[in-house]
């Protein structure tokens, strides 16, 4: 749930890129936070686990301006692919008001994408919430390597393995070279901008 800062007057909305290990999220923050201006950008935390990391930084995304006489201050956090660290991943999640499911489009990554979003569901439900009930958006990354002889799972298949069901938009992307990167950032920022509203308009008298 998104939290209002009185004393900043400011809401600060969490979205979370979650997806298995090394498929991305990581290099889609990395490649946000050096490409941003530092005047909107805060400093980048990294949690350093055996193998994997777990990134986070807020900025103030200057096209949503003001609303409800507030600022918008959106948190960016990435969580750890890797299965042995769950309880991280489910702390991370707490309080999400967005998610960015990212997605390795090597084949030999298929089922490795499925577990992560069927273990999304499940720690989504931990928290009392729906897939269904938190804005979510789909990257397909690793989408460069389409040019070498690495075998790529096809986005039809992607789509029937990650989004049938759920419908959400989704971005094919290569997160090493910034392609898609902000694309996923600017339709999931725009979705849970406007699902924040609506939470949290009934909390502030304007």
């Amino acid at each position: 749930m998104a939290f209002i800062d009185l004393s900043k007057n400011e809401i600060q909305a969490k979205i979370v890129y979650y997806g298995p290990g090394r498929g991305g999220k990581t290099t889609n923050l990395l490649y946000v936070h050096e490409s941003m201006s530092k005047q909107v950008c805060g400093k980048m935390v990294t949690i350093d686990t055996k193998g994997d990391r777990t990134l986070f930084f807020d900025f103030l995304p200057l096209n949503i301006g003001k609303v409800m006489h507030m600022t918008i201050r959106i948190q960016l956090y990435t969580v750890p692919g890797q299965v042995m660290y769950n309880a991280t991943r489910k702390l991370v999640l707490r309080g999400v008001d967005g998610i960015v499911f990212v997605a390795d489009s090597l084949k030999v990554q298929k089922n490795k994408n499925i577990e992560s979003l069927q273990n999304l569901v499940e720690n989504l439900s931990d928290e009392g919430l729906s897939v269904g009930q938190v804005p979510l958006v789909l990257q397909y990354n690793k989408r460069d390597l389409m040019e070498s002889n690495i075998p790529l799972l096809p986005v039809a298949e992607l789509e029937s393995d990650l989004n049938e069901g759920l419908n959400v938009p989704f971005f094919e992307a290569s997160a090493a070279n910034g392609d898609g990167v902000y694309e996923t950032l600017r339709e999931i920022s725009k979705r849970t901008v406007k699902s924040v509203i609506r939470k949290v308009g009934g909390q502030i008298t304007c």
